[in-house]
């Protein structure tokens, strides 16, 4: 009895369909997450994401400072309209400070006096009368008294009659006025006298031992520097103290008094100014600050108008106090805006380095020099631009176009373009400004990109600083008027603007040629400029090259020689290429007679040698290169043509030669081989006979090692037809694809194709065909013969 299957139903074709689809949408799932996971776990992502958070963090930062920052300038027609958002008291700095100055310029000037001066003054003039009493002649009186007073017999009995106690009492009195007045009638040396005439003030204070009082300016100061002046005010001061007549001649004491006070004057009083500054202050701050309150919604400046230094500060405490008043949330939600902002650039920044710029991706150091360049730009930009912002044209884009520029001579155009744009958008974020602001960026940032394929020599940066200037200057009255109202103060600012983008254009050019070394050992790359100076003959390790080495020398010119029209085909870099080649074999100097090229007949030295230490010769070139490489400061990128040249190639000759001795039987008195060991275990391994790489990693070095074995194998051939070194090259290619030495580096198939018809050109235009001239003949019959090529030559 057969069993009964269980019936099954047989799905339809739609459900099939829906399985199909389902199964298919699975799998291509599954691939997106193994895709996301591996690129995640990735080290160049790895690095790009850690690299890309830090940047994006210390953009946000410097985007936030500055927008928070009052990025306008006195003096700047204003493109917007702004009210105050909130209600605040704001202190009028200018009219206060204006006020307290008032207060200081309205404090008199301080005058402090001599009172030793005057004191002995008066006390001669006080007891003149007692000390000519003493005396019964003239002769008697001591000379410098005599001087002082000027003294006479006439003058003598005159003043000597006041010693009686009546007429010496009225004396003293009138001395004593004459006192008074002299402490009230300063008299000032010339710079205390200009010194009075500081300030609003209309009087001086006078400050002595015995009195503090104000005094006019004007009427009471006597100058000392105008001996008219003095002698007037002198006689006049004489006369009111009682010591001479009112009016009419001074008679013998006033003649004497006045001659006193004349003959050797010195100043009463000096100008105090560490005095007078200190009472200027009190009453500075004795003034009250000047307050103004700013009502919600008061227009602080308009679209259009030009902005003043009261503007300017009433819209800076209108943004200070609005990020107090706003509250938590709202503050810091307007941050986090910025800071997602900032976030979506980085993160275009790194995707685009990650996808693009392998070069850069592949290196951490290349990462964290790149994210440095960008906030450093930004940095610059913006802290300028804070600084003041009447210079914004030139502060906010020389750093943006200066990033293009080193990244172009970095690594290429395609990269520096991006960054740069990326760049100029987060500085754009950072300063607040409009699209046409960021397009004028982008035409500085492009012109300069353009102008800058290649630096061959210094007049290149020029030539672009030129082309930059030219073009921002036309971009500027081209954007201007997009966002700016149109009257003559904006015609004013843009005809600045322009000016300040021209002499931004020649800066670049400029900060491009100090800083360019450091960028080539920030970025470890080798400019066109440096290459060149490397390929001069005159360098000192190519001149060492020459006389040691003469052999390889030209070798290696003709090898760079290939190798550069090979590179130049492919679209490879030409001057790099050259340069590699020039110095690939420098290791060979120090063994120079080992290398077949630098010998001159006779046995080879290889004779007296065993295959196994003729390849220690032959791969210790590579090694001896590298050190004088480093010994001579030579760029890492040329370094790897010197390591990588001959990449992990058989040395053949010598790897042959070890076989066959290996494989002949041993000698008469020779240890014979042990029965256990086969004739396989005899012979030499090949990976032993191999140079120690590494392979090339670059087209440049591919092209070089491939241009290195067609030039050295051409000279074995008997006859070089461009036959025979087309078959030669090709072979020899072949054979080093085969042998899995460009695996390393980026060459295609097309390239290398193309690359083998470079070479068999160039190598066939070297080692061409030469006339035969038949031995013996008239020169005549030479003659004909260059008319007449043979058919060798023919086919030569």
């Amino acid at each position: 009895m057969q069993r009964e299957q269980p019936k099954t139903s047989r799905p339809t074709t739609g459900a099939r369909r829906g399985r199909g689809h389902l199964g298919s949408l699975t799998r291509r799932k599954r691939s997106v997450l193994r895709e996301y996971r591996e690129a995640l776990t990735s080290r160049s992502v790895g690095w790009s994401i850690s690299i890309g958070l830090l940047l994006a963090l210390a953009a946000s930062i410097v985007s936030i400072w500055t927008r928070e920052q009052p990025i306008v300038a006195v003096g700047q027609v204003m493109r917007f309209t702004w009210n105050a958002r909130v209600a605040f008291p704001w202190q009028d700095e200018q009219r206060t400070e204006q006020e307290r100055e008032a207060a200081r310029q309205d404090q008199p000037r301080i005058y402090v006096a001599d009172d030793r001066y005057l004191d002995d003054l008066v006390e001669s003039i006080m007891e003149l009368p007692l000390l000519l009493a003493t005396v019964d002649s003239l002769d008697r009186v001591d000379d410098e008294t005599r001087r002082l007073f000027r003294l006479n017999a006439e003058r003598m009995e005159a003043i000597r009659a006041q010693a009686e106690p009546a007429a010496y009492e009225a004396w003293a009195q009138s001395v004593q006025r004459l006192d008074g007045m002299l402490r009230r009638r300063p008299l000032l040396d010339q710079q205390s006298w200009l010194a009075r005439q500081e300030g609003r003030a209309t009087q001086i204070r006078l400050i002595s031992a015995t009195s503090d009082e104000l005094v006019s300016r004007v009427r009471d100061p006597i100058n000392l520097g105008d001996p008219e002046m003095l002698r007037t005010e002198i006689e006049r001061l004489v006369r009111i103290a009682g010591l001479a007549p009112s009016s009419g001649e001074l008679g013998p004491i006033g003649e004497s008094i006045v001659h006193r006070l004349t003959i050797e004057p010195r100043p009463t009083f000096q100008f105090d100014q560490a005095a007078t500054s200190a009472a200027q202050e009190q009453a500075a701050s004795q003034v009250l600050p000047v307050i103004e309150n700013i009502a919600q919604g008061q227009r602080i400046f308009g679209r259009g108008d030009v902005l003043n230094e009261r503007q300017y500060r009433i819209y800076r405490e209108e943004l200070k106090r609005f990020s107090e008043q706003i509250g938590p949330l709202a503050f810091w939600l307007r941050r986090l805006s910025v800071v997602g902002t900032v976030g979506l650039i980085v993160a275009l920044l790194m995707g685009y380095v990650v996808n693009f710029c392998p070069q850069i991706s592949s290196s951490h150091s290349r990462l964290i020099w790149l994210a440095a360049l960008v906030l450093i730009a930004q940095t610059l930009a913006c802290a300028a631009t804070v600084f003041d912002a009447q210079y914004l044209t030139f502060t906010a884009i020389v750093p943006v176009v200066l990033v293009g520029v080193l990244l172009s001579i970095a690594y290429d155009q395609r990269t520096a373009t991006a960054v740069g744009s990326l760049t100029a958008l987060l500085t754009c974020l950072s300063v607040q400004q409009p699209i046409d602001f960021f397009s004028l960026m982008l035409v500085g940032l492009g012109t300069a990109v353009w102008r800058l394929p290649e630096i061959r020599e210094r007049q290149s940066l020029v030539f672009m600083s030129l082309w930059v200037a030219g073009a921002m200057i036309v971009g500027v009255f081209a954007t201007a008027l997009i966002s700016r109202p149109i009257s003559a103060p904006v015609l004013r600012d843009i005809s600045r603007d322009a000016l300040l983008a021209g002499f931004g254009g020649l800066t670049v050019g400029g900060v491009t040629l100090f800083v360019l070394p450091l960028i080539e050992r920030a970025f470890n790359i080798t400019t066109s400029l440096t290459l060149i100076e490397l390929r001069d003959p005159k360098q000192p390790l190519l001149r060492e090259l020459q006389r040691r080495a003469p052999g390889t020398y030209n070798h290696s010119l003709n090898v760079a020689s290939i190798a550069e029209t090979a590179a130049d085909a492919i679209g490879a870099n030409g001057l790099l290429t050259y340069a590699g080649a020039l110095y690939h074999d420098i290791g060979k100097m120090n063994k120079p007679e080992y290398f077949v090229e630098n010998q001159s007949g006779g046995p080879s030295k290889h004779d007296k040698l065993s295959p196994a230490m003729s390849l220690l010769v032959i791969i210790g070139h590579v090694k001896d290169g590298m050190e004088i490489a480093r010994e001579y400061g030579l760029p890492k990128s040329l370094r790897h043509f010197i390591e990588a040249h001959h990449g992990t190639t058989l040395v053949e000759y010598f790897y042959h030669r070890a076989r066959t001795l290996a494989s002949q039987p041993a000698e008469d008195g020779a240890e014979p081989a042990k029965a256990s060991e086969t004739d396989a275990d005899r012979l030499p391994s090949e990976v032993d006979y191999r140079y120690p790489g590494p392979k090339p990693r670059t087209k440049e070095v591919a092209i070089l090692m491939l241009a290195d074995a067609v030039e050295s194998a051409t000279r074995s051939l008997a006859e070089p037809t461009p036959s025979r070194i087309e078959s030669l090259v090709a072979s020899l290619a072949n054979k080093r694809l085969m042998d899995g030495q460009f695996d390393e580096c980026d060459l295609t198939f097309r390239e290398l194709h193309t690359i083998v018809d470079s070479l068999s050109k160039s190598v066939a235009s070297i080692y061409h065909g030469r006339i035969v001239y038949p031995v013996g003949k008239s020169p005549e019959s030479r003659a004909e013969a260059t008319h007449k090529p043979t058919r060798k030559d023919k086919t030569a």
